[in-house]
């Protein structure tokens, strides 16, 4: 299929760009589109500024001028992101990312969400696109435990007023369940698990602040149904097929119906 020129109509053959990138493993499909938009992606050798496009697997599709893989199986790892650590490519300052330390031989990933530069533990990475914005999506999110460090005397009364949710400057937070973890004290710190479902950016520790505590160590220990476990810090370990269809039963489900449907 070679792409109509401005005036035409498009064609529907095939699917959209930024889905079958993102399907790929290329970036989710919302950071494809900006690639696009930012003239990044060529379609048989023409370059192209919007996602309203359709490709099929005879189209030629490059990244940077760099030939892009073809849809592979969905894929996930279990990855333990040691703190001091950036969950992006490239940082403009120089600071190390996740993706610098993983495995050579890994294909192309990307995570499901972030964690922030200082927060460390479980970061589930995948070569599927399409899987992580749909984890990411607030329907679809689920809970995400931590154990939590807090300088500070924790108030249960406090803790327990979060699961009716709170709003700090503006900005409303959903039911947090936050509890002080018996016999966990460390002089004048504390150990808090602290259970969220909408992973809003450094939601737990805006909350712990608004309640007079400041985190000194932040690892989330689960998402979902995924466990950090006793995954040593830096390692990472690809979550067996069975577990994922398992667990993401109604993805791949919809995931089939879309390709049949294309």
């Amino acid at each position: 299929m070679s792409l109509p020129p401005p005036s035409s109509p498009l064609t529907f053959e095939g699917e959209r760009i930024a889905k079958v990138l993102a399907r790929a493993g290329v970036a989710s499909r919302r950071e494809v589109e900006r690639m696009i938009e930012a003239g990044r992606v060529s379609v048989d050798g023409k370059k192209i500024t919007s996602p309203a496009l359709n490709v099929t697997e005879a189209n030629v599709i490059t990244l940077d001028g760099k030939p892009t893989s073809a849809a592979q199986d969905t894929r996930v790892w279990r990855y333990h992101k040691p703190a001091g650590t950036l969950t992006t490519n490239k940082d403009p300052q120089g600071r190390p990312t996740v993706f610098e330390k993983l495995p050579p031989e890994l294909p192309r990933v990307v995570s499901v969400g972030r964690l922030d530069y200082n927060t460390e533990g479980l970061l589930l990475l995948t070569n599927d696109g399409e899987l992580a914005r749909h984890l990411e999506l607030p329907q679809n999110a689920w809970l995400r435990h931590y154990r939590v460090r807090v300088y500070g005397g924790a108030d249960a009364k406090k803790l327990k007023a979060l699961e009716d949710g709170v709003t700090i400057e503006g900005l409303r937070y959903d039911s947090i369940k936050a509890t002080i973890e018996a016999e966990q004290s460390e002089g004048a710190n504390q150990w808090l698990s602290v259970t969220i479902k909408e992973g809003k950016n450094r939601e737990v520790r805006k909350v712990m602040e608004h309640c007079d505590l400041q985190v000194t160590r932040l690892i989330r220990v689960s998402f979902g149904p995924f466990q950090l476990g006793k995954l040593p810090r830096g390692a990472i370990e690809e979550v067996p097929t069975r577990v994922l269809r398992e667990s993401l039963g109604k993805f791949f489900e919809a995931k089939k119906k879309d390709t049949q449907n294309s």
